[in-house]
């Protein structure tokens, strides 16, 4: 980073009005984040893809080509946890208090997540061959504590596991954002080298079984992914970040990408990727900060990148109804498989555009508008040039 650039980092406090790679206001001290914004919306892209692999579109050759390209797809939700502990970080109020942040993120993620719930319960009860859950499983899916008990965590919306354990770091961040304010550059890079040490013990501990319950949904053994991007953030405030440029990180990220197979699936795939992601996030953030090359910075990205989370929401209750008409794992031909599954990805497109329009935007302004003072009279208004007797004993 620049001299200039690490200057003004180091001494203008953060201070945004909330998640600048996200799609909420951009910050007033720190930079936007554009290239996050884009990147957001390709680990997005990296889900639906490995749910059109597991919904068997594509038979034969387009199958395999399918599996080789999106069979790791699920590492997308890594990205998004460790991209949430960055930004977080990197937009946080450093005078801000516990619940006027979590307000912010109820604002952000619930709405969408209550209205896809919604959904989700709506085609348990309507169509064919969908799972009815019960009032405990529907219960947790509102609170958000389903994936915390490993039976529950593919009710409803499947992909809402992640959003509970989004809800636990979210409740962790305002002690883990005190911690790294005091902590320098030394004790912030140990407590990222404890954090990919935690995932690799993790990984193995999984692998080898011993837990009753596989971890890879368990919130607290995602973790450590959302500390090493805020982390990564810090050091990147500090002006201390010493990785590789973008380039360099994107061709790490991919071949962590494609080594996953190589691994027991799971939680495992973790430990591929998180090299790659824990460097390609503040490289593009670096990028953005100091104004050099980013694919990731372009406007059609960047939409899409706003329109990513409701796009995660939503994409898979399509690929589910889509069943009543396709059946279980058709396996098409390969033009048969691409023009159903551009279909799928257009009507789950339009509807993450419905849902980011009508609802998250929305609902954000609504829950986050500042709450009106009673007017003052004018008379309280004016000092008196003379207390009454009473108010002058």
């Amino acid at each position: 980073m620049t001299t200039a650039t690490t200057r003004a980092l180091r001494t203008t406090p953060p201070s945004p009005t909330g998640d600048t790679a996200g799609g909420d206001s951009p910050a007033a001290a720190t930079p936007p984040l554009p290239s996050l914004t884009g990147l957001r919306w390709m680990a997005a892209l990296l889900v639906f893809g490995l749910h059109v692999n597991n919904f068997g579109y594509f038979g034969g050759t387009g199958g395999r080509l399918v599996s080789w390209g999106f069979g790791a797809g699920a590492t997308g939700v890594s990205f998004f946890f460790v991209l949430s502990g960055f930004v977080l970080t990197w937009s946080a109020r450093p005078r801000d208090r516990a619940l006027a942040f979590w307000r912010r993120r109820f604002a952000r993620v619930y709405p969408v997540h209550l209205v896809t719930l919604a959904v989700a319960l709506l085609m348990a009860y309507t169509l064919a061959d969908q799972p009815r859950p019960t009032p405990k499983q529907a219960l947790s899916n509102v609170l958000l504590l389903h994936s915390w008990w490993r039976p529950w965590w593919q009710t409803l919306n499947p992909v809402s596991w992640s959003l509970a354990c989004e809800a636990f770091f979210y409740a962790a961040f305002p002690l883990l954002f005190l911690l790294l304010r005091r902590l320098g550059t030394r004790a912030s890079t140990a407590l990222g080298a404890v954090s990919v040490t935690a995932v690799m013990v993790l990984a193995w501990a999984d692998a080898h079984h011993w837990w009753t319950y596989a971890l890879y949904s368990f919130p607290a053994a995602r973790l450590p992914e959302f500390v090493l991007g805020a982390v990564t953030a810090r050091l990147v405030l500090l002006g201390r970040w010493r990785g590789p440029g973008l380039e360099a990180s994107l061709a790490l990220a991919i071949i962590g990408y494609f080594l996953v197979p190589q691994v027991t699936p799971g939680y495992s795939a973790t430990v591929c990727t998180i090299a790659g992601f824990s460097l390609l996030i503040p490289a593009a953030a670096v990028a953005d900060v100091e104004g050099l090359p980013s694919l990731w910075r372009r406007r059609r990205l960047v939409r899409l990148g706003e329109l990513s989370f409701a796009f995660y929401m939503i994409h898979l209750l399509v690929l589910r109804s889509a069943t009543q008409l396709l059946g279980t794992k058709p396996h098409f031909g390969l033009l048969a498989g691409v023009g159903v599954t551009t279909t799928a990805f257009t009507v789950s497109l339009s509807l993450s555009w419905l849902l980011y329009e009508a609802v998250e935007r929305p609902a954000r302004r609504l829950l986050l508008r500042p709450r009106r003072r009673p007017p003052v009279p004018p008379d309280a208004a004016r000092p008196d040039r003379e207390a009454p007797a009473a108010a002058r004993d």
